[in-house]
């Protein structure tokens, strides 16, 4: 049985990027959410084994939005995806118990492992 990945981002083209990733893979794409407010309601429904969570959101961003999962979920697993990587962020990534950050552009390897690690 497939893993279930729950796409958080507000570009539909992220989505259809991650799974054109996946494909061929044990991982699918169960659930594409644009934003946090989406992800954090559709959570239960959608019982993802990891969520790709973008960092930079309209209304709620991705950090408070894992934030809010983990709290609520304690099985959650989630990957956060940014375009961005100084310091700082890094540190509230890690910080808020996030399994690991994956940087733009992606590549299949890196998604791959960071599914792999983030489940392990």
């Amino acid at each position: 049985m497939k893993k279930r990945i729950m796409v958080v981002d507000d570009s539909r083209i992220m989505e259809l990027q991650i799974r054109k990733l996946l494909e061929g893979t044990d991982y699918e794409v169960a659930a594409y959410c644009e934003n946090g407010e989406d992800a954090i309601a559709r959570y239960d429904e959608v019982q993802p084994d990891v969520v790709t969570m973008d960092i930079i959101m309209p209304g709620i961003d991705g950090l408070e939005t894992a934030q809010v999962l983990m709290y609520e979920h304690d099985e959650a697993r989630i990957i956060m995806i940014s375009s961005l990587g100084d310091d700082e962020m890094l540190q509230e990534v890690y910080g808020i118990g996030a399994q690991g950050v994956l940087f733009k552009p992606l590549t299949r390897e890196a998604l791959l492992g960071a599914l792999k690690k983030a489940l392990g």
